[in-house]
């Protein structure tokens, strides 16, 4: 039977561990779960960890941690997704199925046509909703190591700073993916719901990044993450 799982935001090893607030909450009243089951745990670092429910409460939940193993293997294909903001749920899903198909770092990207604008608060609240996103991501696909996500940025910015083997965006009137030799890392630039601008594209370019297309069909901008890596995974990675 598989064990519930759950990421802990600290360094875990064997002993006993008190769990954060909003876990034992989850864990006593969601799951019900009482002392003595058996839970697996993973900290980030690659490593997995088994244990069992030594004290349940409300708002208090202490676990013993008996076993340490090796965790899921990553992909060798190392990416760092760009992707434009979108609003609500388009973006959670983008970063969601990113995380599922083994993206290692996401900057969310302000574009011309980017119709979300985030400050201060509500711009540090959103980051950790997508932290968070990325987290409920790893605990479901099994990914030990959750992946980095970045402070907005603008475009101009992030073209300057990304680096990778092999630099691309998307665009419908390019070289397909499978056109290019295989990379050790990628960096990719997804637009946002209206699409980068010819301007961006073509600064992209000057930035030492290739156009590629996947289709001819105009994907949306959460689908087009999805099927980016998926591609990607199954001709560089670990498809």
């Amino acid at each position: 039977m598989r064990l519930s799982r759950f990421f802990v935001d600290a360094p875990l090893s064997l002993g006993d561990h008190e769990l954060p607030e909003a876990q034992a909450h989850y864990i006593s009243r969601v799951l019900r779960m009482n002392e003595g089951d058996a839970v697996q745990l993973f900290d980030g670092s690659g490593q997995e960890f088994r244990a069992s429910l030594l004290e349940v409460g409300k708002k208090r939940v202490v676990v013993q941690v008996t076993e340490t193993f090796a965790g899921q293997v990553e992909s060798p294909l190392q990416i760092h997704l760009g992707q434009g903001l979108s609003r609500g749920e388009r973006m959670d899903w983008a970063i969601q199925k990113a995380t599922e198909l083994g993206v290692n770092e996401i900057t969310p990207i302000f574009s011309d046509r980017c119709e979300v604008r985030l400050k201060d608060e509500r711009a540090d609240k959103r980051l950790q909703h997508w932290r968070q996103v990325a987290i409920s991501a790893c605990e479901q696909c099994g990914r030990s190591r959750v992946p980095v996500i970045h402070p907005p940025q603008l475009l101009a910015d992030w073209l300057k700073q990304a680096e990778a083997d092999l630099k691309l965006v998307l665009h419908p009137v390019a070289e397909p993916l499978v056109s290019h030799a295989k990379p050790g890392s990628l960096a990719f630039l997804i637009g946002p719901e209206g699409g980068l601008t010819d301007g961006e594209v073509e600064t992209a370019q000057g930035a030492g990044f290739h156009s590629a297309r996947l289709g001819p069909r105009v994907l949306r901008t959460e689908t087009a993450p999805v099927v980016a890596l998926a591609v990607a995974q199954q001709l560089w990675g670990d498809f």
